[in-house]
């Protein structure tokens, strides 16, 4: 058995890995490929190249409904540099800054209740650690509770982020509690407090800097579950600018399959972006060279 292990071990592992790949990234592929094409009537698409499917989902073809695809209207422009502006659709920059708001909010309460449920020992830390994953419910059972508990803040902007923050509110906390955990917190703490540093300073250029592996992977995660929120944003929202998710369920149900993949396909690519974007500024935010 063990010179069958050496043999054939490694080769296995490396085989499931690639199935595993290969069947997780093989819709994904295949849905932006199928976005760039005319028909796709059978088990692949067909009749390439083709851009009228994106133009369509970003409102910049005339098509039965096109106008209300992205909200181009008003255009947001954006300045670039050296003269140059990027014209963005609202309702794009709508629905990706209500997930940012949540992740915001994520970001301010849960790293503080994480570092504390991790670093002290008090009367009600079991209850204060049960709370903190409370919300980890379908977002229609929150969205109706929502919906009895805050009226006033049904249908607006700022009610979609706090319940965008209130469902994913469990995974920055999980996240960020596992990264804390693993850190000698009293060693860092005591260390920097005599070198004079206040606990404030402590906290924020030392404990939170070496958890900033767990913090940005909780803000990617957050994001992506806010920005893909359904059941949430369909009992909430009223009415106005839609949320992304809203955007995609009309498209993946009142369009053609090449249609819905162009949807698809752009939700894609803004979540890769914006990983890109919270990976890049999270290395550099907490990059403590010099303190």
């Amino acid at each position: 058995m063990t010179a069958l292990s050496r043999r054939f071990g490694r080769p296995a592992v490396t085989l499931v890995l690639l199935v595993t790949v290969t069947f997780l990234i093989a819709p994904v592929a295949l849905t932006i490929v199928g976005s760039f094409a005319r028909e796709w009537t059978g088990v692949f698409p067909a009749g390439f190249v083709t851009f009228r499917n994106w133009a369509e989902v970003l409102g910049l073809a005339d098509s039965i409904g096109s106008q209300r695809s992205m909200g181009w209207d008003p255009l947001v422009v954006l300045p670039v540099g050296d003269g140059l502006t990027l014209m963005a659709p609202a309702e794009l920059l709508f629905s990706v800054g209500l997930a940012l708001g949540g992740v915001l909010i994520n970001l301010v309460v849960g790293v503080p209740i994480a570092y504390a449920v991790s670093r002290y020992e008090f009367r009600g830390k079991e209850w204060v650690n049960a709370v903190s994953v409370l919300p980890l419910v379908p977002g229609v059972i929150l969205g109706v509770a929502f919906l009895r508990a805050y009226p006033v803040l049904s249908g607006t902007s700022f009610g979609l982020i706090v319940g965008y923050s209130l469902l994913k509110a469990p995974f920055m906390v999980m996240a960020v509690q596992s990264e804390f955990e693993s850190m000698p917190l009293r060693q860092l703490e005591e260390s920097a407090r005599s070198l004079g540093a206040s606990w404030p300073r402590t906290f924020l250029t030392v404990v939170v800097p070496n958890a900033r592996s767990g913090i940005v992977s909780g803000a990617i995660i957050c994001w992506t579950l806010a920005a893909a929120e359904f059941n949430f944003s369909y009992v909430v929202w009223a009415k106005g600018t839609q949320p992304l998710a809203l955007f995609l369920q009309r498209h993946i149900s009142n369009s053609t399959f090449t249609k819905a993949a162009a949807a698809v396909s752009m939700f894609f690519c803004i979540v890769v972006a914006i990983t890109l974007l919270l990976q890049a500024f999270g290395t550099r935010g907490f990059d403590t060279r010099g303190t």
